[in-house]
């Protein structure tokens, strides 16, 4: 190894610590063949407009707006620290002068890769820092696979839960997902489709030399195109997992935007995209949703000029107006940004940008024509430019007026003496309202932290109706009707509630930052007294809403104020907050569950058992259904008075009975409950770390046959270590009643959770009794009277039911829902008038459905017992999950919707072949499932004797008497310890 590899070219801007902290995370690398080539400008910093600051991101625009005298301060603060990282680590640190008169951060980044004495080079921008083992990592990707050019992951600050900062379709391609070598573009064009080489990445001085590459001194964002000229001049590419660099300036889709644009323009010029259409398309596409679209989510943030400073630069850029095709797919209030954009409407862009945080609201005057909606009236004649507007398919025909969100728009605010004087645009409705039609309005201040329990309210003056908007006018004398106490509710937050003769809707006020200065400042008068504020300031929050926050600025408050601070942060008080702080963290840990685990396992199982108790749980307290269910039903019916039962719940008791004892589970009456009970019975597992009472008889249900592998047949518990297998055994080894259903669990299930043959029960589920008692009836009676459900539902008699119930799929993200397989609304539109789709999402899923015509979509995800929606349903849609080994039993059509089937299997494994033992089809794509669903019937007879050998084979012990049997056999008294 030589005596420099890669050298760290660290450009310095105006902050001195962002630049220690670059220098320091080279300094620190595990690989000692580096350096850090430091490079400074001959004033290092300057007037605004003269620095490096100046054309990249992060840049300390603090320094520069505080003039020229703090910008040389700035300079020399910035030199002593490059002077000083030198000269603690000279062999390491260089520090060279680049001469140039306007030294821009692209002069200083080339004069840097001319200073360069490794054999690979890097980049970091202002604050940026490099993984301890990220230039080991890098150097010996590159010596391994010969690559010119090596990349891997970055992040805009440090900490493994931060999104990477690269576009949303770079992590999504999973482009850093693993180590690979890549010789052809075709096989990563996301290197050059998206901006993902403006970091994070080394390359050696051999391509620097043969390519003459260096950065564009012309632009402002040169590194984005600086990053497109490496991977189209590498011979070959190494990509890597790991993180790379952190700490980069969060992108801001307004700042810098012409040279942004510029970049663009730019890379799009480069031959290698000219000459590859679909590169070049693609590269379009990206920038559309990577740039463009974030950019119009900033709009509400900008003030009036930088709006329209920002809508005409994109206007006049070419690729703003690029094939309509390139929209297709995009989300319709997105498509609407983009043509906005396009047209250089500031205006337009703005209440689009407003709706794109806040889906489901109005923000435009919506118009239908030939039964489609447009986000406005005026639309263009070119059929492309027309469809952008198009933005049917968010269902807001099928939106009643009452609830429904709307942009409300304050176009004036102001003050008059003490009086806040609001003027405000709503759009109107889609549903048509007639002329003379009564609109009234209120305002209601709402007391944050109340959760709108408590609001003053005050009437609107004038509310009138203008073309194709509802105008409203208010005069509020401010002081006088927020009556507040002044301790804790110092917020209130303005809402607009208009009346029409179809309902109500309320929402909050829309208003522009850069006008609320206008607004003024109105006296206050708390009720407490004026020593806890005596002004109203309103301001713009976060989510862009008016808002008035109660402030002390007098003379008295300002005092009480400064007394009340003091008294909370002097020493005495900050050690008292201290030790408050230290009890309360001791008796946290009390409610831990692993404090929890150890007072159960080590005290409460000694109590002693309360005969005749029964603790049952379903889906880990989720819900009250499943086969506990028809144990706990079945007791209840065969009268058993000595029995006392308990249901344990997770979160919410809705849907559970009234009249039975309920205990939160993992609290500490849920452990002394199980602890005491006599009886165990749950489908799924009780908390793993409890162990069972030598005297409690546990009866595990389960919840459903396998298809996938199972227990210690799965992969993930197979590369689990002995101690994790350990603690899973000990977990199954718990069970002294295993309910199977048919042989098939019996040499899937049982085997694979290493239950022993005398603790398998052959009776079936008890929650598919209801099925087969409901084919028995279908086989005699017929199909009708519908089960009261159907009712509650609202379907009428001459609508079939599809219920679809895909299975789990992995955990979504916080806050996030699924995205189903099925296309919903494409299922309604072509089955509406025949069926209504019931859609059940898996139990530790959640997954939001789109709009559609009333009636024709019901998410019955939130109903507890999914027996009953079998029971209901004509036909069922499902994947791979169990729940098709219970709907056979009913003897009606299934099919079997599986786009990801070979991944699943490949990731899973299964127990059998679907494709060969499914009774019903099975399709991978939404035009196979829509022509499955036309020929129903037909299909429904050419699959009933694959159905009958179905059911047989994974149902053969279905009776219709497991509730019973399992009763009895719970009740009978053995147990195996």
């Amino acid at each position: 190894m030589s005596a420099v590899e890669i050298s760290c070219v660290v450009t310095a801007g105006r902050d001195a610590h962002a630049l220690r902290r670059s220098v320091e995370s080279v300094v620190a690398q595990t690989m000692r063949a580096t350096e850090a080539v430091v490079v400074l400008g001959l004033t290092v910093a300057g007037p605004p407009g003269t620095g490096p600051a100046d054309s990249g991101p992060g840049s300390g625009e603090r320094a520069a707006a505080a003039g020229f005298a703090d910008a040389e301060s700035a300079a020399e603060d910035v030199r002593a620290v490059a002077d000083e990282l030198a000269a603690l680590d000279p062999a390491r640190v260089r520090v060279v002068t680049s001469g140039a008169e306007t030294p821009t951060t692209a002069v200083l980044r080339n004069h840097g890769l001319d200073q360069a004495r490794g054999r690979y080079v890097t980049v970091l921008g202002e604050g940026e820092r490099l993984q301890r083992d990220a230039c080991r990592n890098l150097w010996e990707a590159a010596e391994r696979s010969g690559a010119e050019l090596v990349a891997g992951r970055w992040t805009p600050r440090a900490g493994r839960r931060v999104k990477e900062q690269p576009p949303a379709r770079i992590v999504e391609s999973e482009l850093y997902a693993r180590s690979r070598t890549v010789d052809d573009l075709a096989d990563a064009p996301e290197l050059v489709v998206a901006d993902a080489l403006v970091t994070g990445f080394c390359v050696s001085t051999a391509l620097l030399d043969r390519a003459g590459l260096r950065y564009a001194e012309d632009l402002d964002r040169a590194e984005i195109l600086f990053g497109a000229e490496l991977a189209a001049a590498a011979r070959r590419i190494a990509l890597v997992p790991n993180l790379v660099v952190s700490g980069r300036a969060a992108h801001d889709p307004a700042g810098a935007l012409e040279g942004q644009l510029a970049a663009h323009v730019r890379v799009a010029e480069l031959p290698l995209l000219r000459n590859d259409p679909g590169l070049r398309e693609a590269r379009d596409r990206a920038f559309l949703t990577d740039q463009l679209v974030p950019l119009a989510r900033q709009f509400p943030k900008l003030d009036a000029d930088g709006r329209a400073r920002a809508a005409a630069l994109v206007a006049a850029l070419p690729a703003a107006r690029t094939d309509p095709g390139l929209r297709v797919g995009l989300p319709p209030v997105e498509r609407v940004c983009l043509q906005l954009l396009a047209d250089g409407d500031a205006d337009g862009v703005l209440a689009a940008g407003y709706a794109l945080g806040r889906p489901d609201t109005v923000a435009s005057a919506l118009a239908e024509r030939d039964g489609r909606v447009y986000w406005r009236a005026e639309l263009p004649d070119d059929p492309g430019e027309r469809a952008a507007f198009d933005v049917t398919e968010l269902g807001h025909q099928y939106r009643p007026f009452a609830g429904t969100p709307l942009m409300n728009h304050l176009i004036h605010c102001g003050q008059e003496g003490e009086k806040l004087v609001l003027e405000g645009r709503l759009p109107a409705p889609l549903q048509p309202l007639a002329p003379d039609a009564s609109l009234t309005a209120t305002l209601e201040f709402l007391v944050r932290g109340s959760d709108g329990r408590r609001a003053f309210r005050a009437p609107v003056d004038e509310v009138w109706r203008e073309g194709d908007a509802v105008r409203w006018r208010a005069s509020v004398e401010i002081g006088a009707l927020l009556r507040v106490g002044g301790t804790r509710d110092r917020v209130c937050d303005p809402h607009l509630a208009l009346h029409t003769p179809v309902g109500t809707t309320s929402g909050p006020l829309f208003l522009e930052r850069d006008r609320v200065e206008a607004a003024g400042s109105y006296r206050a008068r708390p009720r407490r007294g004026p020593l806890f504020g005596d002004t109203w300031k309103p301001y713009v929050t976060v989510k862009h809403h008016l808002a008035l926050q109660l402030e002390a600025r007098r003379r008295p408050g300002r005092i009480a104020a400064a007394a009340l601070h003091y008294l909370t942060h002097f020493r005495p008080a900050r050690k008292l907050k201290r030790l408050v702080k230290g009890v309360r963290r001791r008796f946290d840990r009390l409610s831990a569950r692993s404090v929890k685990a150890r007072v159960y396992n080590r005290l409460l199982i000694r109590l002693p058992v309360r005969k005749g108790s029964v603790v049952f749980e379903s889906h880990m307290g989720k819900c009250y259904g499943d086969s506990p269910r028809a144990m706990y039903e079945e007791l209840r019916a065969q009268g058993r008075r000595k029995v006392r039962c308990a249901w344990s719940y997770a979160s919410s008791t809705d849907g559970f009975p009234t009249d039975v004892r309920l205990v939160r589970r993992l609290s500490w009456r849920y452990l002394w409950t199980l602890a005491r009970a006599q009886f165990w019975v749950d489908n799924q597992g009780f908390p793993l770390d409890l162990r069972k009472p030598p005297r409690t008889t546990y009866l595990q249900t389960w919840h459903g046959s396998a298809y996938k592998r199972m227990g210690f047949a799965e992969s993930r518990i197979k590369a689990q270590n002995a101690s994790e297998r350990d603690k899973l055994s000990a977990a199954l080894a718990r069970f002294d009643h295993f309910l199977v259903r048919s042989e098939h669990d019996v040499t899937t299930l049982a085997r694979d959770y290493r239950q022993p043959a005398e603790s398998l029960v052959r009776c079936g589920y008890p929650r598919n009794d209801r099925l087969v008692r409901a084919r028995a009836t279908d086989e005699t009676q017929g199909r009708f009277p519908r089960p009261a459900l159907a009712t509650a539902l609202g379907i009428p008699d001459h609508r079939k039911v599809v219920l679809y119930a895909p299975t789990f799929r992995g955990m979504p993200k916080k806050g996030r829902a699924v995205q189903l397989p099925l296309d919903v609304r494409r299922f309604a539109q072509r089955f509406g008038d025949e069926y209504v789709l019931l859609v059940r999402a898996h139990y530790l899923e959640s997954a939001v459905l789109p709009v559609c015509p009333p009636g024709t979509v019901i998410d019955v995800s939130g109903y507890h017992d999914v027996s009953e929606l079998l029971c209901l349903a004509d036909a069922l849609i499902t994947d791979y999950s169990s729940i098709m080994f219970d709907y056979v039993l009913l003897d009606r059509p299934m099919i079997f919707f599986a786009p990801d089937l070979d991944a699943y299997v490949a990731a899973r494994g299964s127990y059998f072949d679907l494709r060969a033992e499914a009774p019903g089809p099975v399709v991978e794509t939404q035009d196979e499932l829509l022509r499955a669903m036309d020929e129903l019937k037909p299909s429904d007879t050419a699959h009933r004797a694959d159905r009958a050998r179905f059911a047989q084979k994974f149902g053969g012990f279905e009776s219709g008497q497991a509730a019973r049997t399992a009763v009895d056999v719970l009740f009978a008294g053995r147990t195996r310890r």
